[in-house]
């Protein structure tokens, strides 16, 4: 995973906001305390019958974090991912069913956004972080070079035997957009196991509800403005669901005068445009995550469309150009917090 650092946090958990519901007085509410796992801060709330259980579900929620991480981090050296990126042209690179799964369904998101999300985005990925080191923008030739290595098409998978291979070399995987609403999603089940009732997990501004929490009836999330991040652009109210945020004005980099967000397009070898946040409510975090950075990519009327043909999921969108309006998918509104 990509280190986002604290200013990608686009989500604020408010979780004291929100719609009444009856207290349970055998209910135990228990935070976790911020710590550091997936190149961000991650922290957690579980409701439990006591507050031992609760604690040990916060624990287990964080240790299965560190797991993912561990496994699917391009940063660390024996990571799975980084074996797999360092040997899968000379030969299949056997992985473990939960990073498998991870590449399945990145492929998933691949064909049905026509190759808008694609975790073969390394070497552009890579490409412009020398550019940034180096403060000299990529030529025209280098990012042709970078993409040629670029393609989902390219990720040769076998279901049977769980093995990863690349056609073309110099590839390299980049699960910035969906590993950690994978962990998430684990780290929920994790929770859940442990005995919490309900609970929270928010790793980065990704986060994911389920059950009610104490005293309420829905979790509330305060979504920032982008153009001030002091304030509130507005409240979203979830129930088990999840809410990932993809943005441009945290992470970008000025080079020859020109800005350039961290977000990539797979096809041009540039970063995305046009849109400055992009808000995605879906039943999974993985989910969320996927598609907050394919609707980016993809721009806001494509993106929005692909929203609107998938059950469950819903969208918002602020455009770069402050000119331009706001957009909502058909069914985002009923998520947001009515005063």
């Amino acid at each position: 995973m990509r280190n986002i650092g604290l200013g990608f946090l686009i989500l604020v958990i408010s979780i004291f906001a929100g719609c009444d519901g009856s207290a349970d007085s055998r209910a135990y509410t228990e935070k976790s305390p911020s710590r550091q796992v997936m190149g961000t801060i991650a922290r957690s709330i579980a409701v439990a019958d006591n507050i031992r259980t609760a604690r040990s579900a916060n624990q287990a929620a964080f240790d299965k974090l560190v797991e993912i991480d561990n496994m699917m981090s391009d940063y660390l050296p024996d990571s799975m991912l980084s074996k797999v990126n360092r040997r899968a042209f000379k030969t299949p690179v056997k992985v473990s069913d939960e990073l498998f799964e991870v590449l399945s369904k990145s492929i998933e998101y691949s064909r049905l956004s026509g190759g808008a999300f694609d975790i073969t985005i390394g070497p552009v990925i890579d490409l412009w972080h020398k550019a940034e080191e180096n403060n000299i923008k990529p030529t025209a030739r280098q990012i042709a070079a970078a993409k040629a290595k670029v393609g989902y098409e390219k990720l040769i998978l076998d279901p049977d035997k769980k093995t990863v291979r690349f056609k073309v070399e110099g590839m390299r995987l980049d699960l910035g957009g969906i590993a950690k609403g994978y962990g998430i999603d684990k780290a929920v089940e994790a929770m859940q196991a442990a005995g919490a009732t309900a609970g929270m997990i928010d790793v980065g501004g990704d986060i994911r509800c389920f059950g009610k929490p104490e005293k309420k009836d829905k979790w509330a999330i305060g979504l920032q403005d982008p153009e001030d991040t002091e304030k509130l652009m507005m409240v979203i109210e979830l129930g088990d669901n999840a809410i990932a945020t993809s943005g441009d004005y945290q992470r970008f980099v000025v080079l020859d005068g020109e800005k350039f967000s961290h977000i990539m397009t797979p096809k041009k070898g540039i970063s995305a445009k046009g849109l400055t946040s992009v808000t995605v409510i879906a039943p999974t975090a993985i989910d969320a995550d996927a598609l907050a950075t394919t609707v980016t990519v993809m721009e806001i009327e494509k993106g929005l469309n692909l929203v609107e043909t998938i059950d469950g999921v819903e969208a918002f969108a602020v455009p770069s150009d402050p000119n331009k309006q706001i957009r909502y998918s058909n069914g985002f509104e009923k998520f947001i917090h009515k005063k």
